[in-house]
């Protein structure tokens, strides 16, 4: 985990950490205080070290002097999501074979920003949870739970049978985002994947398929967008 943000929030959720590496030429600056205090207070040790040994580890990721050396991402249960939803209608996020982990980590931002409850993605042919998309969540990713699915069409189909609405993204739709009477029940939110969209089987596994309005001269939106538009319409008709 590198990074000023993405390293504050792993020692806020409490994530386990097991060491903190600082560059011996960062700048001063609030958050890294807040870091440093999170660690002491986490009996974690922080080593102040050359910078070049933090840009060896950081392996190209912008770190901004401080880098912390963590297990591996750990995935969640949709038993933990629902858990995390209590009784508060569900708010899910599903990638439809989302393969720029760019992407992931910004549409994970925007998630846990409108207090989505979790992100789906698929576990073949997708992107997962890296050092890159961690950088780009600034931090989101320690605290939104991501549950890597085998067969993203039979998770939605299964979560349909709980009374939970699937609702698609898709630039052809008839239906305006705004027009959906779905969106503040029980709901996951369906992003297709750059480029191609949704997946034939993922449309029509959908509840409902909408588009974001476009009125300009370019025909569509990136994923990350696409879906950060689509969640706070969400909030909205949630509020």
């Amino acid at each position: 985990m590198v990074g000023l943000h993405p390293v504050r929030e792993l020692l806020r959720a409490g994530r386990p950490v097991r060491r903190v590496l600082v560059a011996d030429t960062r700048d001063a600056s609030p958050v890294l205080d807040e870091i440093l205090a999170l660690a002491r207070r986490a009996g974690v040790h922080v080593d102040e070290v050359d910078r070049a040994r933090v840009d060896e580890r950081a392996e190209g990721l912008v770190h901004q002097g401080v880098l912390a050396l963590a297990p591996a991402f750990a995935y969640a249960s949709l038993d933990e999501v629902r858990r995390r939803a209590g009784d508060r209608p569900l708010l899910l996020v599903a990638l439809d074979s989302v393969t720029d982990p760019h992407n992931l980590g910004s549409i994970a931002r925007t998630a846990d920003a409108v207090g989505a409850h979790g992100l789906l993605v698929p576990a073949r042919r997708a992107a997962s949870v890296t050092p890159t998309a961690e950088k780009a969540a600034a931090g989101a990713l320690a605290h939104l739970p991501v549950v890597q699915v085998t067969n993203l069409v039979r998770t939605i189909r299964s979560l349909q049978g709980e009374g939970v609405w699937a609702v698609g993204l898709d630039g052809d739709a008839p239906t305006d985002i705004a027009d959906s009477r779905l969106l503040a029940d029980p709901v996951v939110l369906v992003v297709g994947a750059e480029g191609r969209g949704l997946s034939r089987l993922t449309a029509e596994t959908c509840d409902e398929l909408v588009r974001l309005p476009m009125h300009g001269a370019v025909g569509s939106l990136n994923a990350s967008v696409a879906a950060g538009v689509a969640l706070y319409e969400v909030l909205r008709q949630r509020s």
